[in-house]
């Protein structure tokens, strides 16, 4: 995957890239709750990949979104 590989940890979502499906999570007095949808962030503006809709939660950590794991 190359440097945009996380190794599955989660990392602060000021350091997202642009232009690539990402899982997002949000902080929770359990941990960090994973989105079950890819996201990508265009124009600044979180996107739901599969509906093609904003998201209007903000996320606060991202990693790479592994399809199929």
């Amino acid at each position: 995957m190359g440097d945009q590989d996380t190794n599955g940890r989660w990392l602060p979502i000021q350091i997202a890239p642009d232009e690539c499906d990402l899982e997002l999570g949000r902080l929770h007095k359990t941990g960090i709750l994973p989105w079950s949808f890819p996201c990508r962030r265009k124009g600044g503006v979180w996107f739901n990949v599969w509906a093609d809709e904003a998201v209007l939660i903000s996320p606060s950590h991202w990693r790479i979104w592994r399809s199929g794991i």
